[in-house]
């Protein structure tokens, strides 16, 4: 096995005996995939190699052979290999797929299940997790087109790492440049990592984000300034601990994280029914922003500013409680139900009072009058309440927090699920 280079760490959990299948699209970028079948290796991983006949036209199937110690596969009617169902082969054997470069054409390929050669047939038959590393000029990866694949993709567990931005082969400048080698080999590491049988492993969590729209008429809706960052990090961050993920989300400008099953809706009622539909879970996470009203009744056409003269007067209704819904006592309630309060004023004694009030076991309250930038922002303040006390925790980014906060919960699960049997 080749010696590590100076400055690389190895990881013998994630890494080491891990079989990677490398892809190679036909790119400029193809060359870089030498350099990561180098640094997969020095970490310790077994890589094989499919190369496209496009990537041939850049980089030799001798030069892939060679630094994988393996042979490179390029022809998808190898009588011998297809003789032992090769592909299917290919796509089984791997604990990881991986397609670097990721042409515009390969994930054309990929969104619309076409298995026109080996590539595209073994990325269809796989049944492993698969991540791609894209790589075209700015205006293909901004085509709608594309734009239409990639969101496909998301929406079907794909992981993406990457694109980079900066000046590509053509001349131009943009997002689209593929990532460099070592950050798709530590984008692995991480992927690997997520595969072991992690604390959450075996558990369904349940996740609320983002904020509800409440219909005025068919065009005005009620809503706030939530972006779903804070939730869709605590499914990420569950994910990766090897928990079952249903993440029910209201309307959000976020990519969709991949690997766990996505609900969309828009109004509290229909977040209600999501989350009682996907009940029986181990844990819930109220961590989207539900509009507290909405209109008694939905005007049928748009209001206009003559029906009522100078003055307007909406008749509104509460809308239902999510959160104590969940918390009720019965067979459905999870063992651990988590919820958010977004306060501007008497943060941590409206959060304690918000805990008793639903039923709750924990409350994450935050700060978000203005000025603080949570609301919106990629970094948040939480105060984490819970029966034992009060923790208050320094600010980081909402994904650090999510990272920490399930953690906490994955500790904290099997006792409470003990202390209720």
């Amino acid at each position: 096995m080749p010696c590590a280079r100076p400055g690389v760490t190895r990881n013998e959990d994630r890494v080491q005996g891990k079989r990677i299948l490398l892809i190679v699209g036909g790119g400029i970028a193809a060359y870089k995939s030498l350099e990561l079948v180098r640094r997969l290796k020095e970490r310790g991983a077994s890589v094989r190699v499919i190369l496209t006949k496009g990537g041939a036209e850049f980089v030799t199937p001798l030069s892939f052979s060679v630094l994988s110690e393996d042979k490179t596969f390029t022809d998808l009617f190898d009588l011998k290999d297809e003789a032992e169902i090769g592909h299917i082969r290919l796509s089984r054997e791997a604990d990881l797929v991986v397609v670097a470069p990721a042409t515009a054409d390969l994930l054309a390929k990929m969104a619309t299940g076409t298995a026109s050669d080996l590539a595209s047939t073994v990325l269809l038959a796989t049944d492993k997790r698969v991540a791609v590393a894209p790589a075209m000029n700015v205006r293909m990866w901004q085509h709608p087109a594309c734009r239409r694949n990639v969101a496909t993709l998301r929406e079907d567990g794909i992981i993406f790492i990457g694109p980079d931005e900066g000046e590509m082969a053509c001349g131009e400048y943009g997002p689209g440049r593929m990532a460099e080698p070592a950050a798709i080999a530590n984008a692995i590491e991480r992927l690997l990592a997520q595969q072991q049988p992690g604390p959450l492993s075996g558990r369904h969590v349940l996740i609320t984000s983002g904020p509800t729209h409440e219909p005025l008429d068919p065009v005005r809706y009620i809503a706030n300034r939530s972006s779903g960052k804070q939730g869709h990090a605590l499914a990420r961050a569950a994910q990766a601990l090897g928990a079952h993920v249903t993440l029910v989300s209201g309307p959000v400008t976020l990519p969709d994280p991949g690997g766990v099953t996505l609900i969309k809706v828009e109004t509290a009622q229909e977040m209600l029914d999501a989350v009682l539909d996907a009940l029986p879970a181990d844990m819930a996470i109220c961590a989207a922003a539900v509009a507290d009203w909405r209109a008694a009744t939905e005007a049928a056409q748009k209001l206009k500013k003559e029906d009522g003269g100078n003055d307007v007067s909406l008749s509104l209704e509460q809308n239902p409680d999510i959160l104590a819904t969940i918390a009720i006592p019965g067979p459905q309630r999870p063992d651990l139900v988590i919820g958010f309060a977004a306060e501007t004023e008497n943060v941590v004694d409206n959060a304690k009072a918000k805990r008793r009030a639903k039923g709750a076991d924990w409350i994450v309250a935050n700060d978000v009058s203005h000025g603080t930038g949570i609301m919106g922002g990629d970094a948040t303040r939480v105060h984490l309440v819970t029966g034992a006390g009060i923790e208050d925790w320094p600010s980081m980014s909402k994904d650090d927090m999510a990272a920490r906060l399930l953690a906490r919960a994955a500790e904290a699960l099997p006792n409470l699920r003990s202390a209720a049997e």
